[in-house]
């Protein structure tokens, strides 16, 4: 019964998913004026970074809660990451070359390991073989070249068992708490201007990993509609009114357990979750992992530019990873297919950034639209039967014109008060998403 009652332990810990709903303190007063919030809607296209001691092992971030590897152990991999081809610039550039506007790198993972000089945690990169404060030199590369910057920052840690029960150990949960504030503060006070701050892991409902209870059906995992109501509490409206007395611009994603900036989904888009009053973001893999691993696979450019298409269209931000291996490097396969993203976006770029969601709502028949104050553009994922794509009639306006953005080819349309019609779209030279810019 003993042996029946681990195991069960053991699968209810792994089968728990990333999407629960948390009990999040709303506080709008530290909510960023729109118009700051602006200039991060407006990037678009951001670069997210996975990389630290994982990298080492080769099967993903989560491999030592996974295979529930002994934290000294796990601890020693940091005699091991020397990260000798690391470059900052190399990176930054290579984001840019993508045609990214903004960058996201993991400053701390689950894991503990922090990737900077901190005086909380004992376990960070000056200690490494490297002996490099890596965020020092992300910031410097991102902002010397343009970049918004982002730091990824989780609050949990599973080193700390006061994480999986933090009212038995309450005193090591303060402990992770303290470690918390103090890496953040840091984080937000010793690298000058940081423009995202991308928290994971700090909603209550991630305490104990969705929580391990016992009762009357033996162990379970606590409801998801029921969230941690003990006694620790992250206290995220006082971490982040710290967070913007140190950086009054930087845009905040909501898992910490503060409602945030903006809403994030990751790897599968909520489309009932989509709300027009709240920006969004949409975050996935370009090799179908987070963490270096050796079965990644780079994703097609059809997938990358229909997925970008889609969430621009829906009034999103796409934040596509990248898993550098333990050496620092970008693998060439993932460098390849970025750099045909950004010839894409070097001539579509202007029915992608800073553009808002368009008159035509988004459709997997077809495509999507998105719109500035002169123009409307349609992105056509997948090609109507016969190239004729009929919409209804949602301009106010009339149409001067309509050309394909990237041969400037004209296109034939009516338009009438019943629909709007557009012609011949099949004989038309394209990569992946055929745009065409309406003119008025």
């Amino acid at each position: 019964m003993m042996k029946q009652r681990f195991l069960l332990f053991i699968l209810m810990f792994a089968a728990l998913g990333a999407a629960v709903d948390a009990q999040v303190a709303r506080d709008s007063s530290l909510l960023l004026p729109k118009e700051k919030l602006k200039v991060w809607q407006n990037a678009k296209f951001g670069m997210f970074i996975h990389w630290g001691l994982y990298s080492i092992q080769g099967r993903g971030e989560w491999a030592m809660f996974n295979e529930r590897q002994d934290i000294d152990e796990y601890a020693k991999l940091k005699d091991q990451f020397t990260a000798e081809k690391f470059n900052a610039d190399e990176w930054v550039k290579i984001a840019a070359e993508a045609g990214c506007k903004y960058m996201v790198l993991t400053a701390k993972h689950h894991d503990g390991f922090a990737l900077f000089d901190s005086k909380a945690g004992g376990f960070n990169s000056m200690m490494s073989p490297a002996k490099k404060d890596f965020i020092k030199e992300y910031t410097l590369a991102c902002q010397k070249m343009g970049m918004l910057t982002g730091i990824y920052y989780s609050p949990l840690d599973w080193r700390y068992p006061g994480f999986f029960f933090p009212t038995m150990y309450r005193r090591n949960a303060e402990e992770m708490k303290q470690q918390t504030y103090t890496q953040v503060r840091e984080l937000m006070s010793n690298y000058g201007n940081i423009d995202i701050l991308w928290y994971d892991g700090g909603e209550d409902s991630w305490l104990g990993h969705g929580g391990l209870e016992t009762g009357k059906n033996g162990w379970q995992k606590r409801p998801a509609d029921k969230p941690y109501t003990g006694a620790f509490t992250w206290d995220p409206v006082k971490l982040n009114r710290m967070v913007r007395s140190l950086q009054s611009s930087i845009v905040i994603n909501p898992r910490s357990g503060w409602m945030g900036d903006f809403d994030t989904h990751e790897v599968r888009i909520r489309e009932k979750d989509i709300r027009k009053d709240l920006p969004w973001e949409y975050c996935t893999m370009i090799a179908g992992v987070w963490g270096w691993q050796t079965r990644g696979t780079v994703m097609p450019l059809d997938s990358c530019i229909r997925t970008l298409a889609g969430v621009v269209c829906r009034g999103g931000n796409m934040l596509l990873n990248v898993g550098p291996n333990a050496k620092g490097e970008i693998e060439p396969a993932q460098v390849a297919r970025l750099r045909e993203i950004g010839a894409w976006l070097k001539v579509n770029g202007e029915s992608v950034y800073g553009t808002e969601e368009g008159p035509f709502e988004y459709s997997r028949s077809w495509g999507g639209s998105t719109k500035t104050d002169k123009n409307v553009y349609l992105h056509i994922t997948r090609m109507p039967e016969g190239g004729l794509l009929v919409l209804p009639p949602a301009l106010t306006k009339k149409i001067r014109s309509v050309v394909a953005l990237a041969s400037g080819k004209k296109v034939k349309f009516k338009q009438t008060k019943e629909e709007i019609r557009f012609e011949g779209l099949d004989k038309i030279s394209y990569v992946s998403d055929l745009v065409l810019k309406i003119g008025f």
